[in-house]
């Protein structure tokens, strides 16, 4: 998957911050969807990696809880978490203890769980319809 995530940053639009992700989703069938961070002038049209690519598969037709496992490689020495919008969105399609795997761009990986990225969620328990 390195090497996928590796060739996935080229892809990467993001000319004002240079800070460049790439996200693969894996799905219970093992089918793969990916997705790079796609940088806006107006920043909060920004759309990140992990959004990209779960979009991606809900596109294609998958619904929630049809994934499995996600991977996140920032273009960093650093292993960087995912941003709180992309946790909301993480939670609302993965089970709680589905794997996420952040990674450097040298390979060096932490692997959380999707409670622990996400312990308090905000959920359709919290809606009043």
């Amino acid at each position: 998957m390195q090497d996928k995530l590796t060739n996935l940053l080229k892809n990467s639009y993001s000319p004002y911050s240079n800070f460049k992700v790439a996200s693969i989703v894996v799905m219970k069938d093992n089918n793969i969807f990916s997705g790079v961070n796609v940088e806006n002038a107006s920043f909060g049209a920004t759309i990140c990696a992990e959004r990209s690519a779960i979009v991606s598969a809900i596109s294609a037709g998958y619904k929630k809880y049809d994934f499995e496992k996600l991977y996140v490689m920032v273009d960093s020495d650093k292993i960087s978490s995912s941003c709180f919008l992309c946790r909301q969105v993480i939670s609302e399609f993965f089970e709680e203890n589905k794997e996420i795997v952040l990674m450097n761009k040298n390979g060096d990986y932490k692997t959380y769980l999707v409670k622990e990225l996400c312990p308090v969620p905000f959920n359709d328990n919290d809606l009043n319809i």
